[in-house]
């Protein structure tokens, strides 16, 4: 019985570890392997929840494990994908975007870990947020990607993270 209250914090700490992977992978300039590590993130951080759930284990240190997680796999390491990527082309403002985004998506989930949740998203979670920006890097890594557009996708990101005026009904 013990051990089953485990099971969806192994999900998430794998989470955790497809996304120091990603970070490793920039670091080797891998970022379709990066990218896609991203994603794969995403769907651990997708099953770690609906087997919380399922098995009846939700708890106060889950959801705050899965927030740490979530900030290194869905916030740091497609904003540096992405700034390693592209961004860093643009000098200060790249740097800056960068920033904003990590800083919204940590925002976002300090945000979501003290609300009661009642089936509706405030903001877009970061788990999307990071998965769209790896799979914007992801289509960057084939064609020439506008700079420009890219900045403003980070920025717009960012703002439906932490805005009070997106909502998303959970499924």
């Amino acid at each position: 019985m013990r051990y089953k209250r485990q099971i969806p914090n192994i999900f998430t700490l794998f989470n955790l570890t497809l996304g120091i992977l990603a970070i490793i992978s920039i670091f080797n300039e891998n970022y379709v392997i990066s990218a896609i590590l991203i994603i794969v993130a995403g769907m651990m951080d997708r099953m770690d929840g609906k087997l919380a759930r399922k098995l009846d284990v939700v708890s106060d240190f889950g959801k705050e494990l899965d927030s740490l997680c979530d900030l290194i796999s869905f916030g740091l390491a497609p904003a540096l994908l992405m700034w390693h990527l592209n961004l860093m082309e643009t000098g200060d403002i790249g740097i800056i975007v960068t920033l904003v985004f990590v800083l919204c998506g940590t925002i976002r989930l300090a945000r979501y870990n003290i609300m009661e949740f009642d089936g509706v998203y405030m903001g877009i979670p970061i788990t999307i947020c990071g998965g769209l920006v790896a799979l914007v890097a992801l289509y960057s890594t084939k064609y020439v990607a506008n700079l420009r557009f890219l900045l403003i996708t980070m920025l717009f990101l960012s703002y439906a993270m932490v805005s009070k005026k997106i909502k998303l009904r959970k499924r």
